[in-house]
């Protein structure tokens, strides 16, 4: 049922939402999710975004980056949330090698992202680099998130997790790449494990949306993976991840109070059979 003509339930999230969000001095909620019930039950929680993140390939298929992750499987993974959702804007990680070659390939697969997943935007990683693609895509139509410091797809060139923006020139760059990528046209940046000095002054430099990981309070919004917010992914913890809850366990428990009832055959009941 259209919500717009029904005149109630809650208002779609979009990009001209995610705008007024900042000009009206609202923070940005942001989880990932990379399923039909994680995201129906962040879309019902309220969360503003949610994103179809690379980081599927670590915390979904147990891969060590978020590198080996295809086109082909996130836009699966896109097209599973799409259908949980109805109020939070769906954004897509476009994924290693998907967009780095040219501008024209890029924008070729966010656009098969857009057509084929029903989600509301794309997702790429880096400044200047990738400006001329952002400007292609937008005007095309495609919102697009950029997303600056620690970006994971170029971990091996980093050669670790370590925060970014350290030094002056690596700051500058970092808010010479975030004005770029407003110029060319994106609706809102991630800013990862860069300090929260340096976060806080892109973000007023900027007109549009930062959204922040490991970057300080003084961005608009703040993003978190859902697996590490919510105590699932036990690997690591990182610095900046707040855990909301030990789902770990409480799955654990329940998993041996299921094995423990079949093994004593104290289940199924005679109520609980046909």
């Amino acid at each position: 049922m259209n919500q717009s003509a029904a005149g109630s339930g809650p208002k779609k999230i979009t990009t001209k939402v995610i705008a007024s969000m900042k000009q009206e001095g609202k923070k940005i909620a942001c989880l990932t999710a990379y399923d039909f019930l994680t995201a129906r039950f962040l879309d019902q929680a309220g969360v503003d975004l949610i994103l179809v993140g690379d980081s599927l390939a670590m915390v979904f298929q147990g891969h060590e980056t978020t590198i080996p992750v295809t086109l082909e499987e996130i836009m699966y993974h896109a097209k599973t949330v799409v259908r949980g959702v109805d109020r939070s804007m769906i954004i897509v990680d476009m994924p290693f090698m998907s967009y780095q070659t040219n501008p024209e390939e890029g924008f070729r697969n966010a656009g098969r992202v857009m057509k084929e997943t029903g989600a509301g935007g794309v997702k790429f990683e880096g400044g200047k680099r990738v400006a001329d693609l952002v400007f292609k895509a937008t005007q095309a139509g495609i919102p697009v998130m950029g997303h600056l410091g620690l970006t994971p797809q170029s971990i091996h060139q980093f050669g670790g997790y370590t925060p970014r923006g350290a030094t002056p020139a690596e700051a500058k760059s970092i808010l010479d790449d975030a004005l770029a990528l407003q110029k060319s046209g994106a609706f809102a940046i991630v800013l990862e494990k860069i300090p929260a000095a340096l976060a806080a002054k892109v973000s007023r430099s900027l007109k549009i949306p930062t959204i922040g990981i490991g970057a300080g309070s003084g961005c608009d919004g703040q993003v978190m993976v859902a697996a590490d917010m919510l105590g699932l992914y036990e690997e690591f913890q990182p610095r900046f991840v707040r855990r909301y809850a030990n789902l770990a366990d409480t799955v654990r428990e329940a998993v041996g109070r299921y094995v423990r009832d079949v093994k004593d055959k104290n289940f199924p009941s005679r109520d609980e059979s046909y």
